[in-house]
């Protein structure tokens, strides 16, 4: 599931379809393999997000039922424009994907402190997330989550029950097997005859 969320993110990120065309071909051709799939996903697709692992994060948060977060949003801090991974703007929160590049690439390294000192210097909290954080969901969304509170949210925890595990399983066990989602249509044709 979060495979399919992550690859169709990127695929309307570089504008290799839209959201409708993806929706209105699965809707025109139902027996195609993946199209039931297809809808499905498109209720969870942001092509905001600019890298397979902001996708990955974006859709963590959003099945742990946090607050959904705006994928690359921008704000002006001390008259530089700064954009944040995700952001969730309500509560001054940034949450940052520090990818290799973060740690190889020196002026990507520099742009990241001088980021981070003026998330401080306004107030903005953040939370910096790695692959190796990544590999660990349901830790990262609680410090999320406090982080969250730390600037006024009070809304529920996150939930990483049922839903959220949701993420880790196959696309199509969401919407029932091939044969049982075609012996409906032939049942509901059925009974209108």
């Amino acid at each position: 599931m979060v495979d399919a969320i992550k690859v169709g993110d990127w695929l309307l990120h570089h504008g290799h379809m839209t959201l409708a065309g993806l929706v209105e071909l699965a809707l025109e051709a139902p027996w195609r393999a993946g199209a039931h799939e297809a809808v499905w996903v498109s209720d969870h697709l942001d092509g905001r997000s600019r890298s397979l692992p902001e996708s990955e994060l974006r859709a963590i948060v959003v099945f742990a039922k946090l607050p959904a977060p705006e994928p690359n949003g921008a704000m002006e801090l001390d008259g530089v424009r700064v954009i944040a991974d995700l952001l969730f703007r309500q509560w001054h929160t940034a949450v940052e994907y520090e990818g290799v590049q973060h740690q190889e690439e020196r002026a990507v390294y520099v742009a990241d402190l001088d980021r981070y000192h003026l998330y401080r210097g306004h107030g903005v909290g953040y939370v910096q997330v790695t692959k190796e954080r990544l590999k660990h969901p349901r830790t990262l969304v609680g410090t999320i989550h406090r982080e969250l509170v730390a600037h006024g949210y009070d809304g529920p925890p996150p939930d990483v029950g049922a839903g959220f595990a949701v993420l880790w399983t196959r696309l199509s066990d969401q919407v029932g097997p091939r044969r049982a989602r075609a012996q409906g249509r032939r049942t509901r044709l059925g009974a209108v005859s």
